[in-house]
């Protein structure tokens, strides 16, 4: 089996400031200016061909860091990335312009992905078909639902064909209807033997669906594997973490946060 997507010691590092003009200070200054927050850290994955990955994590794991790197969105801050074929996300308005209508979001996505005007011409009628969005295809995104967002950009994202599939809470909205409508799409890719990230905090679609799982936590790899190995252990985590008192809670937040932060890197 070959390898689709390798990760070696990815790290992510953005920037939190206190103010906008603290962005210009960060520019000018020789040795940067604002707090470092460290999203991922030292990302070691290896994911082949046919692999359907759960990935799961309490919010601020670094998810939808992941993800966005994944697919190209941005880039990691050290460390490098290997993907073999096109990568395509999937979230709520992901390259989406809120101006634009859905049409026209079709269109420049197509474009950007190196498609040709008559390919689009093609494509379309099958993403608006898939995206049940009605007559609100030629009104801007900017008028639409969370759901109706999602679904068009599922729409683009599944008609296209990538080898690589990113989702990232793309099924939280919307009705179950679209929801299966989806599932079974997603079940035709892992049919023929496509790389796909589902990310979900619903752990029934994740058991269901994957056969590996990546548990993040504090922008680290806590564990990777087998899903039943993987899953059961996250889950013992979870009640632990749902059990714990709002005192205890505001430790554990604390904790991440310390932990992500440029100045525990360099003391530790």
């Amino acid at each position: 089996m070959e390898k689709s997507v390798e990760l070696m010691n990815v790290t992510k590092n953005f920037k939190m400031y206190e103010k906008t003009s603290d962005k210009l200070l960060d520019i000018l200054l020789p040795g940067g200016y604002g707090e470092d927050f460290y999203a991922l850290q030292n990302i070691n994955l290896t994911a082949y061909e046919g692999d359907v990955i759960g990935v799961v994590g309490v919010n601020g794991a670094g998810k939808s860091t992941l993800s966005n790197i994944i697919s190209g969105i941005i880039p990691p801050t050290s460390g490098s990335i290997s993907i073999n074929g096109q990568a395509s996300l999937i979230a709520i308005a992901s390259g989406l312009n809120n101006q634009l209508t859905g049409r026209e979001n079709i269109e420049l996505k197509c474009l950007m992905l190196g498609f040709s005007k008559k390919e689009i011409q093609n494509l379309e009628p099958e993403i608006i078909e898939f995206a049940e969005v009605g007559k609100f295809i030629d009104q801007p995104v900017k008028k639409y639902s969370s759901g109706m967002k999602s679904r068009l950009g599922f729409a683009i994202s599944v008609t296209i064909n990538p080898d690589i599939l990113v989702i990232d809470e793309a099924l939280s909205v919307g009705d179950q209807t679209f929801a299966d409508k989806c599932l079974d799409k997603m079940n035709e890719f892992k049919e023929k033997g496509k790389t796909i990230f589902f990310i979900s905090h619903s752990m029934k679609q994740v058991k269901n669906f994957c056969d590996k799982a990546l548990w993040l936590e504090f922008g680290e790899v806590k564990q990777y594997g087998p899903i039943d190995e993987v899953l059961p252990e996250y889950k013992k985590f979870l009640k632990d973490y749902k059990a714990m008192s709002k005192k205890e809670k505001k430790e554990f937040k604390e904790r991440v946060m310390e932990k992500q932060r440029g100045d525990y890197l360099q003391v530790n």
